[in-house]
């Protein structure tokens, strides 16, 4: 089951975090994975890991939010057969204190770099009869969550350009899902706690890790799991759907 031998995947933001997890999952399963990452040396480091353990992986320095770089890259691979668009940034403000730049920033890459990354796969998808592409959209996309105006507004339009696009594109044999995670441990976590809350971080990663019912954060292996399901011939009957991973946070908090 979830194999994905000879399959071509891109995943972007792969060289880190959840985005790593996936890769590595991918490429476990038979994937030949494409990682785009604007971090060029972590895209490096995750495809000499993935060869190292016997897995096909090919790196690629990428600004999403740059349609002529994301269009280069796609026609360096050319057809492929899953797209998992993982990259994003966060911000923390609300209305009053997100200035125009940062609005605009969160835009370009956490909304843009997902319509540049569709916009160039799913006419390779077409050409060879079908594909996948899953999109991670966030718990804040469907609950209200303080001081995350403007991220949540480019999770919110991941979360409905998915379902169009799915709506669009299912008689083309092109499935299109998303994930909505709450909190994941992932170094970005810990960066933000080291920055933001120093000498008090094991108290506040507690704190956070109990803002889900089940009392802990996500690992990234977890939302790659659920990334593998989702991404394989198992989940063949599934489009335009979002599925949240997050320890009970939407149902059980209410």
């Amino acid at each position: 089951m979830f194999d994905l031998s000879n399959k071509i995947a891109v995943v972007t933001g792969g060289g880190s975090g959840i985005g790593l997890a996936i890769t590595q999952l991918f490429a476990k399963q038979g994937a030949i994975v494409h990682i785009l990452e604007l971090n060029e040396t972590a895209a490096l480091e995750a495809a000499k890991g993935i060869m190292a353990s016997g897995g096909k992986a090919v790196a690629h320095a990428c600004n999403v939010a740059l349609q002529s770089e994301v269009d280069a890259v796609f026609e360096s691979i050319g057809l492929l057969d899953i797209l998992v668009n993982n990259a994003g940034i966060a911000h923390i403000g609300n209305v009053e204190n997100t200035s125009e730049a940062d609005f605009d920033r969160l835009f370009s890459v956490n909304v843009k770099g997902v319509y540049h990354c569709m916009r160039a796969a799913i006419p390779r998808m077409k050409e060879q009869g079908g594909g996948v592409i899953l999109n991670m959209a966030s718990v804040a996309a469907l609950v209200g969550l303080s001081d995350r105006f403007a991220y949540s507004m480019t999770k919110g339009a991941v979360l409905a350009m998915s379902i169009a696009a799915a709506k669009d594109y299912v008689k083309e044999n092109i499935r299109v899902n998303t994930i909505s995670p709450a909190r994941v441990h992932t170094p970005f976590v810990d960066g933000f706690l080291a920055k933001n809350y120093p000498g008090k971080e094991a108290e506040m990663f507690e704190k956070l890790s109990q803002t889900q019912p089940v009392g802990r954060m996500a690992s990234p292996n977890e939302i790659g799991s659920l990334a593998l399901y989702l991404c394989s011939d198992e989940a063949s009957f599934i489009t335009g759907t979002d599925y949240p991973i997050d320890g009970g946070f939407v149902k059980l908090n209410t």
